[in-house]
């Protein structure tokens, strides 16, 4: 059978084109229109249209209850074109307590279980919005939001609530689009505000500042977070995998334990989760379990898992959290609208968006309120003027034909435009009593200053953030509540320090600039004088210039020339053995081409608040320069360095120590003086300060080589290394005490023969002492073999330089190695919480 078509209908396309672009308008539909919130107000289209809808019919908490079926048609007919199980399954969801943190209806009837249980029928439930699903929509009446169109051009729908609740954190929410999906948490709505508050106070609050005011997520099913670093990835990055775990206690009876849970996962089943473990237990795939038993009722939830006499119900408990959903995941996938485009958003951008929106609606309501009072106080100022004219304005009005006539004629008179005029003719005689006159005065003044204050809200930056913040914590106020969900921090977490036992190590670093720690036992004393071993193979014109002792979890400070700081922690410093060359520090710190480490202080209490409020840093540079800084100022570093100290040019660090606040210090320079003063001389100064003069250095030649830390003078000796090897130990109070800034005492008779000085260190008779040279040569040995000698001599051969024109290049005092089979962490985790690190800046001698 033949068929005509009508060739001029037809448009020939190309299918794979016509397939690619339907799919597009399908996915961005999806997107935008149905499963992804909105980053200002936290709702879909139908979450917004439900509670739209239910305000329209007066479905509100002061009045009676309404069949869910009722609403369900209005939004279906009025605003949401879709099928009813859709906006009845939202609507549901809204009223459920165990997935809402805050719920924003209020249902009557069976609205399911945490057991999985399914709702009634719509025909059956009844629902009527919450208090606070009716503050989602304060102000909505005041034009504070765009309002659009619904599906037939018949009615307007907002585009987005004006709400004063963050709902999109304090509630979180779900959804599957077309190639992407949004999971977020729960939050606390109190913790919430404040971290809003915080912001609108300091908009580059970091993520660490928001942490403090909103710790992580608050579920409504309680329970536990376990371990923080999924929620701080979430919070930093918007995605996270955040471990959650039912708070579970053990009872015990006569006979045998109980494992009662209280509060189980966010999004657990729980009558899935008890058919769970009785499957295990019946298949033998978990051992001890007797019975189990759901208790809940009207008191809480109780699961009551009964044990075996002779299981420890400790161990069961752990292998129940290992292989049910009594510990479970949260993967969270912050994904929002942001300006009808899907964004993955941080915490922080949720809180922003949050907070530019409450500045939007803020504003217009603003504007809203200003335009509705000037309007009404226009007609004021009218209606006042025919009060003070009673009789002249009564006299036009009999005598006018018309009411119109009669506005004209009080225009003419009284200089009144028709708003004003039209106001008087309608005027009651009863507003004429001498009690009506008051009122319209009073409130006119009231007028005034409503004005002035709406003016100076649109006008000052300031007063608009405080209202915002009022009305923040008016809500915080009214809903607010306790935390329902613990969080355990890292006790039971991984934590990379738990694969490296807090063993002793020596950190070295080279001329130019290869890192590496090795394990101190691999360096040998030897006697004092003897020549040393090879400590390290190096590149040509290298050379190990620092060498420092540290325990493998202290934190490691650098500190460089140019006064930049840099946080790593020990074990993450490339293991070597003494022989090796390291890894160049360039590769794991941010510093300049142009920038070497001039010091490092080793931190074991990082974590310590007491102590970094109770600890100073304190440094030296080669112009004599001392600064002291509280320790707490250098906890936040970032992967680009701060600035730990202001250098003057031609200056650099040469000496960090980490003090109480109570200590005395020795500076050293060059030609082999010495200044010792109280640390208390020293007022503490900020991070990016220059500091003050310590010691008055000897012309252009000279320099500060070192600075040491004094905390027992009785017990302790003052160590001096020249360059050419020589060295010797002096009493503290040789150094007479004087004020910083002098130019102090001789501390070493420098001559050719012991070249100039080069390190100065404090030590004990338990200490040893390890010196390399440029060569590459260390040697270790015991401070005890050094004799005590006076302040002004030469001292003795401390190392045998073999090559000419080889010089020391660096010193360092280590624990005695009689102690170390013994006490060897103790003394290093007390030696090093109590001094820092010296770190002379050696110059490369010139050959002739």
């Amino acid at each position: 059978m033949d068929q005509t078509f009508d060739n001029d209908r037809i448009v020939k396309i190309n299918i794979e084109e016509e397939m690619k672009s339907s799919y597009i308008d399908y996915s961005m539909s999806v997107i935008v229109a149905r499963a992804l919130p909105d980053v200002r107000d936290g709702f879909k289209p139908v979450h917004r249209r439900i509670l739209f809808g239910m305000m329209g019919i007066n479905n509100v908490s002061t009045q009676p209850y309404k069949k869910c079926a009722r609403v369900v048609g209005e939004v279906l007919g009025k605003y949401h074109p879709h099928g009813d199980s859709s906006v009845y399954g939202a609507l549901v969801r809204m009223a459920q307590e165990w997935n809402m943190r805050y719920t924003l209806v209020d249902g009557q009837g069976n609205f399911g279980s945490v057991d999985g249980d399914s709702p009634a029928a719509m025909r059956y439930t009844e629902c009527r919005l919450s208090k606070m699903g009716e503050h989602i929509m304060d102000d909505l009446e005041k034009d504070t939001v765009d309002m659009v169109n619904n599906f037939d051009d018949s009615l307007q729908e907002p585009s987005v609530m004006p709400t004063k609740i963050p709902n999109l954190l304090v509630n979180g929410g779900n959804g599957i689009a077309v190639g992407m999906a949004t999971n977020m948490p729960t939050h606390n709505l109190g913790e919430v505000i404040d971290g809003c508050c915080a912001y609108i106070d300091n908009p580059d609050i970091d993520t660490d500042g928001l942490m403090k005011y909103i710790p992580g997520p608050d579920f409504p099913t309680g329970a536990y977070i376990y371990g923080l670093q999924g929620v701080r990835d979430a919070y930093e990055t918007g995605r996270g995998r955040i471990v959650m775990r039912a708070k579970a206690e053990i009872e015990t009876t006569e006979t045998h334990d109980k494992i009662v849970v209280t509060e189980i996962p966010y999004g657990v089943n729980k009558a899935d989760l008890v058919k769970y473990i009785a499957d295990l237990a019946n298949e033998h795939k978990i051992e001890g379990v007797a019975n189990v038993n759901d208790e809940s009722g009207r008191q809480g939830m109780r699961i009551v898992v009964d044990c075996k006499r002779d299981a420890n119900a400790n161990v069961l408990l752990n292998k129940l959290f290992k292989m049910t959903a009594l510990q479970s995941s949260f993967s969270v996938n912050n994904i929002a609208l942001v300006k009808g485009r899907p964004r993955l958003l941080s915490l922080k951008e949720c809180v922003k968006y949050f907070v530019e929106h409450r500045h939007d609606v803020t504003i217009r309501r603003t504007k809203y309120d200003l335009r509705k009072a000037q309007e009404r106080a226009h007609i004021l100022e009218g209606l006042i003027i025919a009060v003070n004219n009673i009789d002249e304005v009564v006299h036009i009005i009999r005598n006018s034909k018309t009411p119109s006539d009669a506005q004209r004629n009080l225009e003419q008179r009284f200089n009144l435009d028709e708003l004003q005029s039209k106001a008087i003719v309608d005027m009651r005689l009863s507003q004429l009593t001498g009690l009506r006159v008051d009122q319209l005065h009073q409130e006119y003044d009231d007028l005034m200053k409503l004005i002035a204050d709406l003016e100076e809200i649109l006008n000052n930056p300031e007063r608009c953030k405080e209202v915002m913040k009022q009305e923040l914590q008016e809500v915080k106020e009214k809903y607010g509540d306790e935390r329902r969900t613990e969080i355990i921090p890292f006790d039971h977490e991984f934590n990379a320090e738990d694969f490296y036992p807090d063993d002793p190590v020596v950190i070295t670093i080279s001329h130019m600039g290869y890192i590496k720690r090795t394990k101190l036992d691999e360096f040998h004393e030897q006697g004092r004088g003897g020549v040393g071993a090879k400590a390290a193979r190096h590149r040509d014109n290298d050379f190990t210039e620092y060498i420092y002792p540290a325990t493998m979890h202290n934190t490691l400070l650098f500190f460089t020339q140019k006064g930049r700081c840099y946080w790593q922690k020990c074990y993450e410093i490339p293991e070597g053995d003494k022989n090796s060359k390291g890894r160049a520090i360039q590769n794991m710190l941010n510093i300049e081409p142009d920038d070497a480490i001039n010091a490092v202080l080793r931190i074991k209490n990082f974590n310590d608040e007491e102590f970094l409020q109770s600890h100073y840093v304190v440094f030296a540079t080669k112009q004599g320069i001392i600064k002291k800084t509280r320790l707490d100022a250098y906890k936040n570093v970032r992967a680009a360095g701060v600035r730990a100290i202001n250098i003057n040019e031609g200056d650099e660090v040469v000496g960090v120590r980490l003090t109480n606040g109570h200590n005395e210090l020795l500076l050293a320079n060059r030609n082999g003086r010495a200044v010792r003063f109280d640390e208390s001389t020293v007022r503490s100064m900020g991070r990016v300060s220059t500091g003050v003069i310590g010691m008055r250095i000897d012309g252009d030649d000279d320099e500060v080589v070192g600075m040491v830390c004094v905390n027992d003078p009785q017990t302790e000796t003052i160590m001096v290394v020249s360059e050419n090897g020589y060295g010797k130990r002096t009493e503290i109070d040789d150094y007479r005490k004087t004020s910083r800034g002098a130019k102090g005492v001789k501390t070493l008779a420098v001559t050719e023969k012991t070249g100039r000085l080069v390190a100065i260190k404090v030590v004990t008779d338990e200490n040893d002492l390890m010196i390399i040279n440029k060569s590459g040569i260390l040697i270790r040995l015991k401070v005890a073999d050094v004799r005590v000698m006076g302040r002004a001599t030469q001292g003795v051969r401390l190392i045998n330089l073999a090559k000419k024109n080889d010089t020391i290049a660096s010193v360092c005092k280590v624990m005695s190695s009689q102690e170390e089979d013994v006490e060897e962490a103790q003394i290093v985790d007390e030696e090093l919480n109590e001094e820092a690190i010296d770190t002379p800046q050696i110059e490369t001698p010139t050959e002739e």
